[in-house]
């Protein structure tokens, strides 16, 4: 039966100018040309960007001083860099992206929650990249004496959307080339910085002493789950890229490449953060950087704001479309790119119009790491619990409109893996301690936020217990049998089919 994104029958690599074909039916072999420092450079050029200046800028608009928020954005960084890395190895082996690679563990129906917090995801991060530019270019309009208003920037919003939908409907090739250009140029930019506002950075900058939740330590704890929250929203993105990578390469390389990536983010994250300790006010930091730039500054700044933009808006949006026209297998991956991108673009007009974007960022910041963090912790430990076995043609049977095989589970849902993540996902919330969402356990700590530990220990407990009490069926297993978990006969498995062809 014939896949709903039109795989080529030819595994050669395509050209950057060829509008990429692949969807998310398994690439061929031959077509897994790419190289972890290809990972390095997609994930570090997807972070090194004006979003990621934007969500270093927070922990300062939080009300904590520089040293504070310097040592959050560290912790927040290598957190979530430790999180995130394992989620590269799924894609050399499924070659898939991560949200389909998940039906191994949450059944191949199941798996559509993967997809939805990769909406989630994108939706968030392509907004903040559209957002960033197009202020950016408001602010930099501004200090050479044209004030283009609420149209300049409605307009602004419009060409950086365009452009990222060009690039995300080339495809990967593409979003390599620019990528490739965007590491170097928007590093040598940001280092530029340092020269533009070197004399008028102060580090002994003790912030304001309004702490957002009223004291230091909840405050700090929000401001690093907030840094938290870039590398963890890679985490249902490495696999459209790591499937390309063969699976040959080492567990050491994979794991190493987003690790280092997202460790080179403190360049970015160090931008914002310095840089927001000279604005009026941090609250509405585009437009205050632009006033507090040197003239000299005010071009090399829009670049930063422009390389940036495409950069991250192709890694989220690209995703998300890819794997949008799996659960509606109507459209290809071009057009489920145009669909999700059209939604977020409204909702960038929405949120910048009608809201506070600040604070909408805030929250979905703070959601994409209490939901997305446990359904990764799941992912990781089915991934060792397997030693790595994957069948990759089962991984397709929803995609395909088919059902049965070995991860059909109970009506396409392994309700082990789910539950884990529902219980954890609901205990982060429980815990959950933040300017928008303050769950009933959230002062049990005195106001820390104890959502994270709370979210990623009851996953970690809960599905080894859920897969040790119930067994999954050996099928799912390789050769070698599960590793620290017992395992069923496939006969005891309830609603097993074998799989429709």
């Amino acid at each position: 039966m014939s896949t709903p994104d039109h795989t080529p029958a030819t595994g050669a690599p395509q050209r950057v100018t060829e509008v990429e074909a692949f969807g998310v039916a398994p690439i061929p072999v031959r077509a897994q040309t790419s190289r972890p420092f290809d990972l390095f450079r997609l994930t570090f050029g997807g972070a090194n960007t004006f979003a990621t200046i934007i969500l270093g800028t927070l922990p300062i608009a939080y009300g904590l001083g520089f040293a504070a928020a310097a040592a959050a954005t560290l912790v927040g960084v290598v957190l979530g860099a430790l999180i995130l890395s394992p989620m590269a190895l799924f894609g050399p082996r499924t070659r898939t992206n991560n949200a389909v690679s998940s039906g191994a563990h949450f059944g191949v129906v199941g798996r559509s929650l993967g997809s939805l917090l990769s909406l989630l995801t994108a939706v968030t991060f392509f907004s903040i990249s559209v957002w960033v530019s197009g202020d950016a270019i408001v602010g930099a309009a501004t200090r050479f004496g044209f004030e283009g208003g609420q149209g300049l920037r409605a307009t602004a919003y419009g060409v950086i959307a365009l452009a990222v939908f060009a690039v995300c409907v080339y495809g990967y090739q593409f979003m390599l080339l620019i990528n490739k250009v965007a590491v170097v140029a928007g590093s040598a930019l940001m280092l530029l910085g340092a020269v533009a506002y070197g004399g008028s950075f102060d580090p002994s900058f003790a912030g304001t002493g309004d702490y957002l939740l009223g004291g230091f330590w909840p405050t700090w704890v929000l401001a690093v789950l907030t840094i938290m929250s870039n590398p963890v929203s890679f985490g249902g993105f490495l696999g459209d890229w790591a499937r390309y990578i063969p699976a040959t390469w080492s567990t050491r390389s994979l794991l190493a490449a987003p690790f280092l990536a997202q460790v080179a983010t403190l360049l970015p994250f160090g931008f914002g953060l310095t840089t927001a300790t000279l604005v009026a006010d941090p609250g509405d930091y585009v437009a205050g950087l632009a006033v507090a730039s040197p003239l000299w500054y005010a071009l090399p700044l829009l670049l930063v704001a422009l390389i940036g933009g495409l950069s991250t808006g192709t890694t989220a949006l690209y995703g998300t479309g890819l794997d949008f026209s799996s659960l509606v297998p109507r459209l290809n991956r071009v057009q489920g790119t145009v669909v999700v991108g059209s939604l977020a673009l409204v909702l960038i007009f929405v949120g910048t119009f009608l809201f506070d974007i600040v604070e909408t960022i805030n929250a979905f910041a703070i959601l994409i790491v209490l939901l997305t963090s446990p359904w990764m912790v799941v992912m990781m430990l089915g991934y060792v619990f397997r030693r790595g076995h994957y069948l990759v043609d089962d991984l397709q049977v929803f995609n395909e409109g088919r059902r049965g095989g070995a991860y059909w589970f109970t009506r396409g849902v392994n309700w082990r893996g789910t539950a884990a993540w529902a219980l954890a996902a609901a205990a982060g919330l429980l815990f959950a301690n933040t300017p928008m969402l303050v769950g009933p356990l959230g002062d049990l700590a005195g106001g820390i936020d104890l959502s994270l530990p709370a979210a990623l220990l009851t996953a970690a407990v809960v599905y080894p217990v859920a897969v040790t009490v119930f067994p999954e069926p050996r099928e799912v297993f390789g050769p070698q049998g599960p590793r620290w978990v017992p395992c069923a006969e496939s006969g005891d498995e309830p609603d097993r089919v074998p799989v429709a062809r």
